[in-house]
């Protein structure tokens, strides 16, 4: 059963989906069960994934680990994305070559979480 906002990805072609609507069947892809991503809290070895949330003026800037996280064509965030307490989401899709962070026009009071996704190290997420 999938619930809303979890995120789901194909281990053969790579498609990556995020649910909008929970619902009892299982995600396919190719053939095959889709697997749940799971967020990661706390970082683990040398890159820093836990996204970093700062107070500005007309909402929020968020880098992605403590040190800037790689943003290399094999190694990168490929996007952030801010979930607020009356669950409205709020996405910045990245590349190869961006810097790791992005300005959301939120306030601070109203966040939730944010996550972001690394192509090679998956899902993290923090709680504001």
């Amino acid at each position: 059963m999938a619930e809303k906002l979890e995120v789901y990805k194909c281990e053969i072609c790579g498609n990556i989906v995020e649910v909008l609507h929970g619902g009892k069947g299982q995600l396919v892809c190719c053939g095959k069960p889709m697997i749940l991503l799971k967020e990661k809290e706390t970082e683990e070895g040398n890159e820093k994934h836990l996204p970093v949330v700062e107070r500005k003026d007309n909402g929020i800037n968020v880098k992605i680990g403590s040190i800037p996280h790689p943003m290399e064509e094999k190694h990168h965030i490929e996007w952030i994305e801010v979930i607020t307490k009356d669950d409205r989401t709020y996405r910045k899709f990245l590349h190869a070559g961006d810097a790791p962070l992005s300005t959301f026009e939120v306030a601070f009071e109203h966040i939730d979480s944010v996550r972001e996704h690394c192509n090679i190290h998956g899902l993290w997420a923090i709680k504001v």
